[in-house]
């Protein structure tokens, strides 16, 4: 099903190792990730092949492709690590399609940005089971896990997967290991959009997870097998981040759409603004450093996340990059 595993012998092996569908220099804001080293750039890549069967996929033509036809030329874990250095990218991000369909290759990239003093990002389903995702996830630094509905319904339905793996990779995630997390639900209107299940989604976010995990609520564009279903309201994207905020959760974002202050990172004890961005770009900062802790600078709450002294400036740019040219 994911056009990309085959049998060699008594294996089961990746036949993409080394070849992705494309490298672009991203805002890590894009992933997302507001909470881990904002204002940074990070080398974007993926490969072809998917696990689940999204029938809403943003990147299908990725994600579906045979791998003949989607994929460029070869990139060694070595011309990545290298190319993320030489371009001043802070970050590798395994993304565009899941990176637990070519986890050797990331585990190999991960490994060799280590070397180079990149960090590594994963943006996952998070559909995976136990031994494999301690290899995948421990060579990472930072998550952003997509969690697709709160209804198993929703998940047989509408990706041919289930929901239980995908919160038990959460809850390792956030209380076993130190990978940074954030989770991104995209809102389908009349399929997993209800207030009922935002209700339900983030009671278990407050409860099993905390508050202090950013929770990023994403805006549907009609695409692949629902190309005829309509985009996500901006009334409904408010309403799940009004319910968020009704569980106390410290940090809750809304994407795809331009709503004032949806992007913006609040104080969770004064409730000032602390980062404003425009698109992915930083335009405020009012976070200080002191004694290895990220403060509000206003009233000294610590601020969860990967922070520096401040963001860069990548801003919203998106640019091509050739690891073979480093």
């Amino acid at each position: 099903m994911c056009f990309v595993r085959a049998r060699r012998g008594d294996q089961i092996v990746s036949t993409t190792y080394g070849r992705s569908s494309g490298f672009c220099i991203d805002p890590i804001e894009k992933k997302p990730l507001y909470h881990f080293l904002p204002g940074t750039a990070v080398l974007s890549f993926g490969t072809a092949g998917c696990n689940l069967a999204c029938k809403f996929c943003q990147n299908w033509s990725i994600s579906k492709a045979r791998t003949h036809q989607r994929l460029q030329s070869p990139a060694s874990p070595r011309q990545l690590a290298v190319a993320a250095r030489s371009t001043g990218c802070r970050s590798v991000a395994y993304t565009y399609n899941d990176p637990v369909i070519f986890l050797e290759y990331a585990v190999d990239v991960a490994t060799a940005c280590r070397e180079e003093g990149i960090r590594n990002v994963a943006v996952t389903a998070g559909y995976i089971c136990a031994p494999a995702r301690a290899d995948l996830f421990g060579a990472m630094d930072a998550v952003n896990v997509d969690l697709k509905s709160f209804t198993e319904e929703f998940y047989w339905r509408q990706t041919g997967g289930h929901i239980e793996p995908v919160k038990e990779t959460i809850v390792w995630l956030v209380h076993e290991t130190q990978v940074w997390v954030e989770i991104t639900t995209l809102l389908i209107p009349g399929l997993n959009d209800n207030a009922a299940e935002i209700h339900k989604l983030c009671g278990w976010v407050a409860e099993t997870l905390g508050p202090r995990v950013p929770l990023h609520f994403s805006a549907f564009h009609p695409d692949w097998k629902m190309a005829n279903r309509e985009a996500t309201s901006s009334h409904s994207l408010i309403q799940a981040k009004q319910i968020a905020a009704e569980y106390g959760l410290h940090y809750v974002y809304i994407g795809n759409r331009e709503i004032p202050a949806a992007r913006t990172t609040f104080c969770p004890g004064c409730g000032e603004a602390l980062v404003r961005r425009a698109g992915y770009e930083v335009r405020e900062w009012a976070i200080s450093r002191e004694a290895g802790r990220s403060l509000c600078a206003g009233c000294a709450t610590e601020v969860d996340g990967v922070f520096e002294e401040g963001p860069e400036s990548w801003g919203n740019r998106r640019q091509a990059v050739d690891p073979s040219q480093f």
